[in-house]
């Protein structure tokens, strides 16, 4: 892991891997780095693959400022002004696009392309809010509140057949989430209850997006995602079969396909 030299986000990290043109793939709640980890493998060998742990996730810590999607996209240009990458093919997977989003909305010009996994431009309706902050409340609770809460919200990101077929990924991704301190998972919950509506950063955004959809995802439905795949000016869209909100572990060669498939279509258009 490299450490961003920054006094900004001071102990934060970030894994560098493979050659060639730069790509960045952004974790979500309730993971880090390693959630990619099968899709680093696959396209560090024709590319150069930069994962971030976020700001109070795996191995970086919480900044002294208010948590927001805007503040993480700084995080984000940070790390490429320090590796010198001017242009970016940039994909998250749920709150990272989220972040990917406020990123494109204020630095445009630093992006190739985009990709939205299991992501949104739309803001929370009211009873997601409801939701979050109900969770929040669980998390401080007392000492069992965040393992109570992250036991019931994993297992929900993955699709049915996922605990008969992949429950050591399940048990992982778990593993993972619970080494996230407390602190943590309420700040992001306030920040994704604070973010904006950014459907206008779709429509603006003259760069290529990627949207992942999985048909039994209950974070961001397929209907949902597919309202949303029309309003930037080039979309590409792929929907996973039994799959839910965790494509990287629920069908990770078929992301890896895509990712790799979409990431060299942007580079041609480019040369053309």
């Amino acid at each position: 892991m490299i450490e961003l030299q920054s006094t900004r986000f001071q102990k934060t990290y970030y894994l560098k891997a493979g050659k060639g043109p730069a790509l960045m793939l952004v974790h979500g709640f309730a993971e880090d780095h390693r959630i990619w980890q099968k899709q680093v493998s696959f396209l560090q060998h024709n590319f150069t693959v930069i994962v971030p742990d976020l700001p109070g996730s795996g191995k970086s810590h919480l900044p002294t400022e208010t948590m927001s999607m805007d503040l993480l996209a700084a995080y984000l240009l940070e790390i490429l002004d320090q590796e010198e990458i001017q242009q970016i093919q940039l994909y998250g997977h749920s709150m990272g696009g989220y972040a990917a989003l406020a990123f494109a909305e204020k630095h445009a010009s630093r992006l190739l392309s985009m990709g939205l996994i299991h992501s949104s431009a739309y803001d929370d309706d009211e009873e997601k809010k409801i939701n979050r902050r109900k969770s929040i409340s669980l998390i401080q609770s007392g000492q069992t509140g965040k393992e109570v809460f992250l036991k019931a919200m994993v297992p929900n990101l993955y699709g049915s057949e996922a605990g008969s077929t992949i429950p050591e990924r399940m048990q992982e991704h778990l593993t993972m989430a619970l080494e996230i301190p407390s602190e943590s998972l309420v700040t992001y919950y306030q920040a994704l209850i604070n973010r904006p509506n950014r459907v206008n950063v779709l429509e603006q955004l003259q760069q290529p997006v990627l949207f992942v959809l999985g048909d039994e995802d209950k974070a961001v439905t397929l209907a949902s995602g597919l309202d949303q795949c029309y309003i930037p000016q080039q979309s590409k869209v792929e929907i996973f079969r039994n799959t839910g909100h965790t494509s990287m572990n629920e069908n990770p060669q078929l992301l890896n396909e895509t990712l790799l498939k979409f990431a060299y279509d942007v580079l041609e258009l480019q040369l053309t």
